[in-house]
């Protein structure tokens, strides 16, 4: 198979969710050479995209979501430490979760995929994440970054429970906070009180650097 063959091959099978077919093609692919960073940005990332442009227009539903993103795991775990292997010190740690009430975790997982593959140290905190654990967490691994991600309308008041929280423990001016999911706008970002809001993971990846970069000029 040519190259070409392997990400058509990897954007099919991930949109189909044929979990066993993509980590076949992605370790046919590494160890045929080809750059790991092609087979996320060219093959995985899109077919995501796909998944998620079907399910807004109601062709596709959560169990097609949640099978899609089973298949792209597959292959992220095989990705992660290939795009870990830069040598490159930690740009900086990015404390990430799904909030209390919302499940959803193909959208943080990518976009913890990307965190790493850009230098980030990650540490995800999973899914429904109450406030409190939200707290203990940035108490124990003192994140640069804390993302909160929700997929669910209903689970968007979250978010400003969770900096509330935050606030409360005397913790807010130490992280920057992000938010991010499918429902979430720029505007209710800044309602929320976060400071940045990113609509897909690439550019998750530019606000998280950029924000840490204002912050550590500022310092």
């Amino acid at each position: 198979m040519s190259h070409e063959e392997i990400l058509k091959g990897l954007f099919d099978e991930t949109l189909v969710g044929n979990a066993p077919a993509v980590l076949e093609l992605t370790n046919k692919g590494i160890a045929d050479g080809m750059d790991p960073s092609s087979i996320l940005f060219d093959a995985l990332i899109p077919a995501l995209e796909e998944v998620g442009a079907r399910f807004e227009r109601g062709d596709f539903f959560v169990p097609e979501m949640l099978i899609s993103g089973k298949a792209m795991s597959g292959a992220l775990n095989v990705l992660r430490p290939l795009l870990a292997q830069t040598g490159a010190e930690s740009v900086g740690t990015f404390l990430m979760g799904t909030v209390k009430g919302d499940v959803h975790d193909i959208g943080k997982n990518l976009v913890n995929i990307m965190l790493e593959g850009a230098g980030f140290t990650v540490i995800d905190i999973g899914v429904q994440v109450a406030p409190e654990k939200f707290v203990a967490a940035i108490n124990e691994h003192k994140p640069d970054i804390v993302g909160m991600s929700a997929f669910l309308t209903t689970t968007m008041p979250m978010f400003k429970v969770n900096i509330h929280e935050i606030n409360k423990a005397g913790l807010r001016d130490q992280v920057i906070i992000m938010v991010g999911g499918a429902p979430v706008t720029q505007e209710y970002a800044d309602v929320v009180g976060a400071d940045g809001y990113a609509a897909d993971a690439s550019s998750a990846v530019k606000v998280a650097k950029d924000l840490l970069a204002k912050r550590r000029a500022a310092v």
